[in-house]
């Protein structure tokens, strides 16, 4: 019958295919569950933290990590999707990043954006109100999960923090501890002069 015919034709691809076999699978299975579902119903893709922690997204949103888009591509949008740099608290706000970035694009009905520019960055600017373990956490996750947008929010809420402060204001900032002896501290000081300007 029908699954006879579709598991000799999975088969055939594999023996022809070697390794890519699988992604071609997957492809093609995305491709038909795309194709039986409803065109209102947006597909949903399961991501997993790295401490079992799992959250099922539109892959719209998914996609906007360029590393998860890729794995879509390469396994398929049916199986969880492994993310063990990842874990759940900093998934679950990076989620929320995404989520609202989706929705902000979005058109309303006269065709202008969902949200102003105002709006999007009056909230993005409340996003990043976290502690400093949170923000470096989300650095983390945006940079693996090769989400551009965060990376360069999250990256310019630190520049923000170490901007017009001294050395040693930065490390009380940061808890830093000062490795340099007086010695060559001063030998930094001297050679890199225009920087402490």
């Amino acid at each position: 019958g029908v699954l006879e015919t579709e598991a000799d034709e999975t088969g055939r691809r594999r023996e022809r295919g070697g390794s890519g076999a699988f992604a071609a699978d997957a492809r093609e299975r995305t491709r038909r569950d795309r194709d039986n579902m409803d065109e209102d119903e947006p597909m949903k893709v399961t991501l997993k933290s790295s401490d079992d922690e799992t959250f099922v997204v539109d892959q719209e949103v998914a996609n906007m990590s360029e590393t998860i888009k890729n794995m879509i591509e390469d396994t398929g949008a049916e199986v969880a999707i492994p993310l063990p740099n990842v874990g759940g608290k900093d998934l679950a706000k990076v989620i929320e990043y995404c989520k609202f970035k989706v929705e902000a694009k979005k058109k309303n009905a006269d065709g202008q954006p969902a949200k102003t520019e105002d709006e999007v960055k009056s909230w993005e600017a409340d996003f990043v109100k976290v502690d400093q373990g949170t923000l470096f956490q989300l650095i983390l996750a945006a940079n693996y999960l090769n989400i551009k947008e965060l990376l360069d929010h999250t990256c310019f809420t630190v520049a923000s923090m170490i901007r017009g402060k001294s050395p040693e204001e930065i490390r009380k900032a940061f808890n830093i501890k000062n490795d340099f002896t007086p010695e060559e501290e001063e030998e930094v000081r001297r050679e890199h002069q225009w920087a402490f300007d």
